[in-house]
Formats: structure tokens, C-alpha cells, sequence
């Protein structure tokens, strides 16, 4: 995993320019309570550089062992970003046929091989619908089920009944 002291982190790049920025941001989620909100920071902006509109790049595979690792720290502060984050990543980084830089990919694909565990380290039975869709997206995403991922990633939570009414009308 990159250190976030590195200086490579000014050769990667987010979608405003030069990641220098990144490595700040992922050291708050340490001892980052709880999101309510997907204005709240950190991830208000790690999201806007890291998976701007669906576009990936450099710094979002070198900022995704990060996000598993502070997860993995504390599962029991689980929330929509820690999962959807790397799972949107993994899809767009699929569905592009995204080459993820050799430098990162070890710890990249290392860390996607932890969320299906940390999911169900995570799972509650209070659980509301969207961090229950976001922990299934990311178990999906990280097995390489992309297909799976993204249509968990898509479909809104008030359209699952038309869905399986659809389902079963075939």
C-alpha cells in the first residue's frame, strides 16, 4: 500500500489534478465517525476526486487499500462510502478496462479481496437498505461479479418492487 507520505502521490493524478491532496483526506477517515450526509467529509471529496461522474484514475487505486484498511480498523463505523467508494471504482475500473498501474495493483486488488469478509464483519440486522446495497455491491464488485455490482449500484431503492414485479412478469 502507498504510504500516505509519499511523495508519488504528486505523480498520481484525481479529477482536478494532482493528487497531493488525497493522502490528508484518507488520514481523517481513521477516526471518521459516521457519515450522514454524502456532502459530509471526507468523502464529499474523496468521491468527487476519486470517482468524479464515473471517471477513474491513478489516485483511486492507490487510495482504495486505504478506505478497506481504515474499514477493516473499526467495522463496526461502517457506512455507505466505505463500501460504494471502492465498489464504483472497481466497476468503472472493469467496465473501462482500466489498467490499474503495477506500482498499486498488488495492494489494489489485495484490499478488493478484504471486502467480502469486512462485509459480513459489518452486517447488522438494523442495517438500513442503502449500507445493506452498498456492502452487497462491493462483495459483488470485488468477486468480480461486475455485472452484479453495477446493478446493485444503479437501481434505486424505491425501484426494486417495479424490478421484481418485472422479474416475475417475464
Amino acid at each position: 500500500m502507498l504510504a500516505l507520505e509519499s511523495p508519488f502521490w504528486s505523480k498520481l493524478r484525481h479529477a482536478y489534478g494532482a493528487a497531493t491532496d488525497i493522502p490528508a483526506l484518507l488520514s481523517q477517515l481513521t477516526s471518521y465517525p459516521s457519515e450522514a450526509s454524502y456532502q459530509d467529509e471526507p468523502w464529499f471529496t474523496l468521491w468527487s476526486s476519486l470517482c468524479h461522474q464515473g471517471d477513474i484514475y491513478s489516485a483511486s487505486f492507490a487510495a482504495v487499500p486505504h478506505i478497506v484498511q481504515a474499514l477493516a480498523a473499526n467495522v463496526s463505523r461502517a457506512s455507505v462510502s466505505y463500501f460504494l467508494l471502492p465498489a464504483s471504482i472497481e466497476v468503472a475500473r472493469a467496465s473501462t478496462n482500466a489498467v490499474v498501474p503495477p506500482s498499486l495493483s498488488v495492494a489494489y486488488f489485495a484490499a478488493l479481496a478484504q471486502v467480502p469478509a469486512l462485509s459480513g464483519a459489518a452486517a447488522r440486522p438494523e442495517w438500513e437498505d442503502s449500507l445493506c446495497t452498498s456492502a452487497l455491491a462491493a462483495t459483488a464488485a470485488a468477486t468480480g461479479n461486475h455485472q452484479t455490482a453495477r446493478l446493485l449500484l444503479e437501481t434505486e431503492q424505491s425501484d426494486i418492487p417495479a424490478v421484481i414485479n418485472w422479474l416475475q412478469s417475464r
